[in-house]
């Protein structure tokens, strides 16, 4: 990305505040006026005494003329004050609303992209949150040199260059001079710092990607006594940023060097031609240190110029992936128009075949039916598709062959918010925010009063548990147990009614009884629905009124438990192995035992 994209794509979010940058403009041009004072001051008050000594005016003189320069300094510095703080304020504010508008923008736009975008290996959560973090604080500091440093300096080089050439055209040229030789030396240093930008980049998504995966597998880590191999694993990440800083200090350090030498050649250069146009008579002796002081207005911003690069160059580096996700428009979630009055729940899957953006194919021409206001289950060993096809059906994720139908309309035609504001999902594993338990539940119907969020806990089986905390509902939801937190999102369910449920293991992290209680709930909610329930529980499956068996991404048997069953196919065998795992056999030798007693 080059300087004039970055800015073309920064522009739109700075036409709000146009008022607040034309002051700060108007301050800058102020500024940059009241910068030059001190050098004609300073001219005409070396001049002044020097005729003064010559002609041997008394004391008297002297100290009234040094009166009148310090009111005007003072006046100057007190005008040159005010300027600052103005420029500064509004630079500062001005950085803060457009950090602002840019975290916003970015959580607006990738809260409308497609679940693939989540799922893909560049864009896991840490390498996210590196790009997001470092693309703002990148810009937002960038705007903030502009108006605080990078222009106000410019615009005093301006006016003190326009300066020295009215005052001597020689002396002009040298400054001009010195000024693209250094910019010439800054865009080398720039060129070759960007490669070690890039990797520091990569270095640190990574870093913060495995420091979270750290922090997410720590339970792991500990049972395995694996704390020093992840220690190593995170120290070479370490040792390589070390050398990617090394060497980049190195660089830069080098041609500070050259700038610097570079600087001092033009410093010399002013003082012996304003020395020579002193000696043959064409300069005054405050000429020189007003030219001196000139150029010093000239150099400062020369002598910023690898700072300024540095942080343009990091705009630009990071700037790169930020806009990179922030204008992702092939990554957008698509939407259809169709909103339906009623959502019977009759869905038809043809010839579907699907595969993950890492290539995993998890589909292959899936062709079933599921009938409206009926309990259908999938079946399956871990991997066979069945989760997979539930995302589909949310719109999480689209075909990659084929075509899906709901109510006999192609599901891609539904409004998108519309079809899932009317299917309530639970999951496997489902995630809790930071908040009140209230508001967790409160999730599946925002504008739920507290009576529906009780009654929504209490069909969850989860409100007796909720009241025996200290705070009741308003507890933290994060300090609820696995089991506690399942019952927490089949509340939201409840509380959202809606006309087709997918259920994906909704009792896997519950206990026997818990499960039998939710069990109970869910067979009363199931009523008139649509259900689809994945699930490796027998009293999930053997009460569905249809059964799908999965394997390898295909339908390889569908019916009713008890035909599935007869047919001793691959159903026969994974409810025979469920069944062998609950150890059935002695569970009703301890059953009949009980009876007899």
């Amino acid at each position: 990305m080059t300087i004039a994209e970055l800015f073309k794509k920064v522009l739109p979010f700075t036409k709000p505040y146009s008022k607040l940058i034309y002051y700060t403009l108007l301050l800058t041009v102020v500024g940059s006026f009241a910068a030059q004072v001190n050098a004609f001051i300073l001219k005409y008050t070396v001049d002044r005494i020097s005729d003064l000594l010559i002609s041997g005016r008394p004391l008297e003189t002297g100290l009234y003329l040094l009166g009148i320069i310090t009111a005007v300094l003072l006046g100057k510095e007190i005008i040159y004050s005010i300027v600052q703080f103005g420029q500064k304020f509004y630079g500062e504010k001005l950085r803060i609303m457009i950090a602002r508008d840019f975290s916003q923008a970015i959580v607006d736009r990738i809260l409308t992209y497609r679940m693939a975008f989540y799922t893909s290996a560049s864009n896991e959560s840490g390498k996210l949150q590196t790009r997001i973090d470092a693309g703002i604080s990148s810009l937002t500091r960038l705007v903030q040199n502009f108006f605080i440093d990078i222009l106000p300096l410019f615009a005093n080089a301006i006016v003190a260059l326009v300066c020295m050439f009215l005052a001597n055209f020689y002396v002009g040229l040298i400054g001009l001079l010195i000024i693209p030789v250094y910019f010439y030396v800054s865009q080398l240093q720039a060129q070759r710092l960007s490669g070690f930008r890039r990797n520091m980049r990569r270095y640190r998504e990574n870093k913060n990607n495995q420091l979270i995966n750290l922090i997410d597998s720590i339970t792991v880590i500990k049972s395995f006594v694996r704390e020093r191999t992840e220690a190593s694993r995170h120290r070479q990440i370490q040792y390589d940023m070390t050398e990617n800083q090394m060497s980049t200090r190195r660089t830069s350090f080098l041609f500070d060097s050259v700038k610097n030498f570079i600087e001092q050649i033009g410093v010399v250069f002013v003082i012996i031609l304003t020395a020579y146009f002193v000696l043959s008579g064409n300069m005054s002796i405050g000429a020189i240190m007003f030219h001196i002081m000139l150029f010093n207005n000239v150099s400062a911003p020369i002598r910023q110029l690898h700072r300024i690069y540095d942080e343009v160059n990091d705009a630009l580096i990071y700037s790169e992936s930020f806009f990179d996700i922030l204008e992702a428009e092939d990554q957008r979630e698509p939407s259809g128009d169709y909103k339906p009055n009623t959502i019977q729940g009759k869905i038809e899957i043809r010839n579907v075949s699907f595969n993950y953006p890492n290539g995993h194919e998890a589909l292959k021409n899936i062709n079933l039916v599921i009938r409206p206001s009926e309990h259908t289950a999938l079946v399956g060993l871990s991997g066979a598709g069945k989760s997979t096809i539930i995302n589909l059906l949310d719109k999480l994720y689209e075909p990659t062959t084929g075509e899906i139908f709901l109510d006999g309309v192609n599901l891609q035609e539904y409004h998108t918010e519309f079809l899932r504001d009317h299917i309530g999902l639970v999951l496997q594993k489902n995630h809790i925010f930071k908040g009140t338990i209230a508001d967790n539940i409160r999730y599946g119907k925002t504008g739920a009063t507290d009576e529906e969020v009780i009654q929504a806990a209490q069909k969850a089986y989860i409100h007796e548990q909720i009241m025996d905390l200290e705070r009741g509902y308003e507890s933290e939801a994060h300090l609820l147990s696995g089991g506690q937190q399942q019952r927490i999102a089949i509340a939201r369910m409840f509380l959202k009614n809606p006309p087709i449920i997918f259920l994906d293991e909704p009792t896997a992290n519950l206990d026997a009884i818990a499960a039998e209680q939710i069990k109970a709930s869910l067979d009363a909610i199931k009523l008139g629905r649509t259900v689809i329930t994945v699930s490796h529980s027998i009293s999930q499956i053997i009460d569905a009124e249809h059964i799908i068996v999965m394997e390898k991404g295909q339908v390889v048997e569908d019916g009713t438990h008890e035909d599935l069953y007869q047919q001793h196919g691959t159903y026969h065998k994974i409810f025979t192995a469920m069944a062998s795992s609950l150890n059935l056999q002695k569970i009703s030798e301890s059953l009949k035992e009980n009876e007899n007693q």
